[in-house]
């Protein structure tokens, strides 16, 4: 059974009010609950589960996915659609961001309402004294946990000191606490990881709670963030030899890479954690990918958007040793897919050129095999002139899960697909490659490729060569494991090389690859963007003209309604600085 998460109401407080006299000036709010009211047991676990509920938040379609900004602003995906659906991203894809932009403010204030629901449910259960202490101390140490999260999520979009930093101490103090940002926080995240660490459990309660590993594979990712590998390798390391599932199974990659994406097989042997949905109650799919299914008579109905970009397809061919093209030569080769009006569909492939066989498990293509819906028709594309022939895959639910009841065209909040498919936030798949980025920048390059590897050898399973009717392949697909004989065992900037690219096929559609360019550096960002760029106007006329970010933007702008409203202090300072270069 799935863990429901559950949204806390507003109850209803009933009141018996006197006749007369002053008294009604001191009575709580009609229609709400006043923090006395919730200090017990009861009312403090209401509130902890509160705060996991924002993990479902639905005031934007981005949250936790970030398809927005860690996939399209990244180079995976273009926004899809039409060019007025959801207009407010056509700046985020040719790179025209600005402080005004109305995702911005929703990842902004996403960020500080996790973070608002955590503190209020420590602020309780440090007054509660109707609950065990072994128990009050673990919900404060999940708390800690999804505290770390939700503003790790901010940093990553806006740094580390355009973030500030607010606790329980600091929100009890004062109902808007004005507080400055321009002070490197990554040092609170880490105190909240480390509490974390201490007290959660090896294997959770229940599933859809932190566990140990947990919190040390959020703090590995706040430390590569960060740009600290030397303090991230031992805790990788550790997890990935040591840590445990949500189900308390030791990790290990799936056989199958459909395991990690489907609501049947969840909380499996690679996951770390993640974030629970349930199509049961309030029919609250994942809201977050509700705009990220294929059109028309494709799975969900709706709505076109995060098509998977050229640049990202064409990364996936091979060479005759079925290994990747580590310098950006397939961007002057043939294109594995070409557009071309066909009875059925919007494009073919050249079976001629070989490629890596996760393309076509992460990415829709014409002629290939959808899942388990059969080949995509061609009103699964929405407008090819401004997102191209590719349809997202990943998150998308499987005919069998729809089903089963566990997916559909009418869920999330009652209008747009959904599935019961979890958001896999924290995997094994991830640490292994960050680890590999570790001891390669420790010159231990042929224990780096092993990690690499293994994430091959796993994609190379016949399970995850996908099948035509009769059986047969349905494209060219070749993937072999890296052999010593290869630079990458030798040289480390070949291995590096080896790695980046690792990580841009296994993660690739999974909202990550904006935020491993940046870490990476901003001249390598500007790099990578620049040539992605170049290579998408081959295809669509909206690039032409348009450039990558400066190397110095490695952060989004702070919304400037925030600045705005906080203001400035009585000696005329503002609490919150824009980032230089978004001056």
């Amino acid at each position: 059974m799935k863990y429901n998460i559950l949204l806390l109401g507003a109850a209803t407080t009933l009141l018996t009010l006197g006749s007369c006299g002053e008294d009604f000036l001191y009575k709580a709010p009609q229609g709400s609950i006043d923090q006395a009211a919730l200090t017990n047991a009861q009312g403090a676990e209401l509130l902890v589960v509160n705060a996991y509920a924002y993990l479902t938040d639905s005031q934007g379609y981005e949250n936790m996915f970030n398809w927005v900004f860690g996939g399209v602003y990244g180079g995976d995906a273009n926004k899809g659609s039409d060019t007025n659906d959801q207009s407010v991203l056509n700046s985020v894809e040719t790179y025209a961001i600005s402080p005004s932009n109305d995702y911005l403010l929703v990842k902004w204030k996403q960020a500080f309402y996790g973070t608002k629901r955590c503190n209020l449910a420590i602020e309780v259960l440090n007054d509660v004294t109707d609950m065990d202490e072994a128990t009050k101390q673990h919900r404060i140490a999940e708390m800690r946990f999804l505290r770390a999260m939700y503003l790790f999520e901010g940093v990553k979009m806006f740094s580390s000191k355009g973030m500030p930093y607010i606790n329980e101490a600091i929100a009890s103090s004062e109902n808007d606490p004005k507080v400055y940002n321009g002070t490197d926080i990554y040092p609170d995240l880490l105190a909240d990881c480390d509490a974390a660490i201490e007290i959660l459990k090896e294997t959770p309660d229940e599933v859809a709670r932190p566990s140990k590993t947990a919190a040390k594979a959020l703090k590995a990712k706040i430390l590569m963030m960060q740009g600290d590998m030397a303090s991230a390798k031992p805790i990788l390391a550790d997890i990935i030899n040591n840590g445990l599932s949500p189900k308390g199974a030791k990790l290990a990659l799936q056989d199958d890479l459909n395991a990690n994406f489907s609501a049947i097989t969840e909380n499996g042997k690679e996951s770390i954690f993640e974030v629970q949905f349930s199509v049961g109650a309030n029919n609250n799919g994942n809201y977050g990918f509700c705009l990220n299914y294929p059109h028309n008579s494709g799975p969900g109905g709706c709505c076109g958007f995060d098509q998977p970009s050229y640049e990202l397809v064409n990364s996936f061919q091979v060479d005759a040793n079925g290994l990747p093209y580590l310098n950006g030569e397939y961007r002057s080769m043939n294109s594995v897919t070409n557009r071309k009006d066909l009875d059925d569909a919007l494009s073919e492939n050249d079976p001629s050129i070989a490629i890596d066989p996760r393309l076509d498990f992460a990415i829709g293509r014409f002629g290939i095999p959808y899942k388990d819906w059969g080949l995509p028709a061609k009103d699964w594309v929405r407008d090819v002139n401004n997102g191209g022939v590719f349809m997202p895959k990943k998150h998308v639910f499987s005919k069998e899960e729809q089903d089963n009841g566990l997916a559909g065209g009418s869920y999330s909040g009652g209008w747009a697909p959904g599935s019961a498919m979890n958001l896999q936030y924290l995997s094994l798949r991830d640490m292994k490659l960050l680890y590999a980025e570790c001891l390669a920048n420790d010159g231990e390059l042929s224990a780096a490729m092993t990690q690499v590897n293994d994430i091959r050898r796993r994609a190379a399973s016949d399970v995850n060569i996908i099948k035509q009717e009769d059986e047969t392949p349905a494209a060219n697909y070749k993937i072999a494991e890296y052999p010593a004989s290869h630079a990458a065992f030798s040289n480390k900037e070949t291995c590096v090389k080896a790695i980046k690219m690792e990580r841009k096929l296994e993660l690739a559609m999974e909202g990550q690859r904006f935020f491993d360019l940046a870490r990476w550096g901003g001249d390598y960002m500007h790099s990578e963007i620049t040539a992605y760029l170049a290579y998408e106007k081959k295809f669509l006329n909206k690039f032409n003209g348009v450039s990558a970010p400066i190397a110095a933007k490695t952060m989004f702008p702070i919304p400037e309604t925030e600045i705005q409203t906080m203001g400035n202090d009585e000696n005329g300072q503002p609490y919150l600085v824009q980032p230089d270069p978004w001056k």
